[in-house]
């Protein structure tokens, strides 16, 4: 899985998304994460679109998409990833997940849904998202493939500490994938990451990404600007320096960007 990947999940407008894709493509982008249809925010469409125009070969390309709360039961799993495939054009994704632990998601009988999509060929790897410590230790514990993901909010101001540790446990071994990985701009407003990029040369995005990349985190920053999407990109060749991790991880502030009353966190 590509460390940095582009994140479309409020990409809704069909034009917009397949021109930010492509142009994601062209820069180098191979990690793309999709929305399933959900709301107004489905793209998987405008994705496969983009990949097609561009041209890239299938097995370069890392492709994720979510089965929504509303299709968790077993039979409408297989329903939402056929029409998942079907809007992408492509016969596999190389990584699904379980966009909230809410609505039909029961552990036992999702997970032994998308066991059984992977043993068919139709999904490479299982991941869920927004999933606390108790809700990945379940997870963890009774699936029949391993959970090779956890797609949560993540950045300086919101570290989730907790969850890497339990992640990097040898017993457990999740990735941590982080949407919102910039905090939606806020990083902007923080001395500690001005002081670090300044040292740089580079913005406080980019640190904010480098700073996930040192934790092992894989980032999906979202954009539709081309500019942005070549900053982002360039993040890559930011190398933070122990020193440097240390002041941003003394950061006081936490703010967390995503917090519906239905989430997990709020139970």
């Amino acid at each position: 899985m590509p460390m940095l990947g582009l994140g479309t999940y409020q990409d809704a407008d069909y034009d917009e998304c397949v021109e930010s894709v492509r142009t994601a493509l062209e820069i180098g982008y191979r990690h793309v994460d999709a929305t399933e249809r959900r709301e107004a925010y489905y793209n998987e469409t405008a994705v496969g679109d983009a990949v097609e125009q561009v041209g890239v070969p299938r097995d370069e390309l890392f492709v994720a998409t979510k089965v929504s709360p509303e299709d968790l039961d077993y039979d409408h799993v297989y329903r939402s990833v056929e029409e998942s495939l079907d809007r992408l054009g492509m016969e596999y994704v190389d990584l699904l997940y379980v966009h909230w632990p809410t609505g039909d998601y029961e552990a036992t009988e999702t997970l032994d849904a998308f066991a059984d999509l992977r043993e068919e060929g139709l999904i490479e790897r299982i991941g869920v998202s927004n999933f606390t410590v108790d809700l990945l230790a379940e997870a963890v514990g009774v699936a029949d493939e391993p959970i090779f993901a956890n797609q949560v909010e993540m950045h300086p101001l919101l570290p989730q500490t907790e969850l890497r540790e339990f992640c990097a446990r040898d017993d457990v071994n999740v990735e941590l994938v982080a949407y919102s990985p910039i905090a939606r701009g806020n990083v902007e407003a923080v001395d500690e990451l001005w002081e670090v990029a300044e040292k740089h040369g580079a913005t406080p995005e980019q640190v904010s990404l480098a700073w996930l990349r040192e934790k092992g985190v894989t980032a999906i920053p979202e954009s539709t600007s081309e500019d942005h999407l070549r900053e982002n990109w360039l993040s890559l060749g930011v190398d933070l320096d122990p020193e440097d991790v240390e002041t941003l991880d003394s950061i006081d502030e936490r703010r967390r960007i995503v917090d519906p009353e239905e989430a997990p966190w709020n139970w």
